[in-house]
């Protein structure tokens, strides 16, 4: 007849770090529907903002509203190719988790963003100085240079969460 032996059993070894805990996606993170619909946001204004300026014939006589043609292409570019990569992480039910791809985006939306604010800033500067100083809106397209100027900063203003967003992530690894 066999007999039950006991063995003992070894303690796992004691550590004093704090076991690493993954971050919740927060709405407005890449990969989240909040991230997406800020996506949407950000192409939507830049796309209106470049069509109302490309509308009309006098922008390229003036280097900042050329700056904001150039910039809010470049915006509505990135933000279509981050919302369809948003729209893959959906569908497929993943959230981007990898330090580059993160960084990647972090870096590109400070990038963008800067390069819409600066332009949207110097073009709003024209347009007071033609509107107001000058007082030659009578000859100039001002309020399609105002809308144009104002969609600009509602991209700057939707891609403002998306860069906080991404840069904290990465900042909180």
């Amino acid at each position: 007849m066999s007999r039950p032996a006991v063995h003992p059993v070894e303690a796992a070894p004691m550590t004093l770090e704090a076991p690493r805990v993954r971050m919740k996606d927060f709405q407005g993170m890449p990969g989240t529907t909040g991230g997406l619909f800020l996506r949407l946001c950000q192409f939507v204004f830049a796309v209106v903002s470049l069509c109302v300026m490309t509308t009309t014939s006098d922008f390229p006589s003036v280097t900042a509203f050329c700056y904001l043609v150039a910039a809010v292409g470049l915006q509505s570019f990135w933000s279509l190719s981050l919302a369809i990569a948003d729209i893959y992480c959906l569908s497929v039910r993943r959230s981007f988790r990898h330090v580059g791809v993160v960084s990647l985006f972090a870096i590109g939306d400070g990038v963008t963003s800067t390069l819409t604010f600066a332009a949207a800033c110097a073009s709003a500067g024209i347009t007071v100085l033609i509107g107001n100083d000058l007082d030659k809106c009578n000859v100039n397209h001002c309020t399609r240079f105002m809308s144009a100027t104002s969609m600009a900063f509602l991209s700057w203003f939707a891609v403002s969460p998306s860069f906080l967003l991404n840069f904290w992530s990465l900042a909180s690894r």
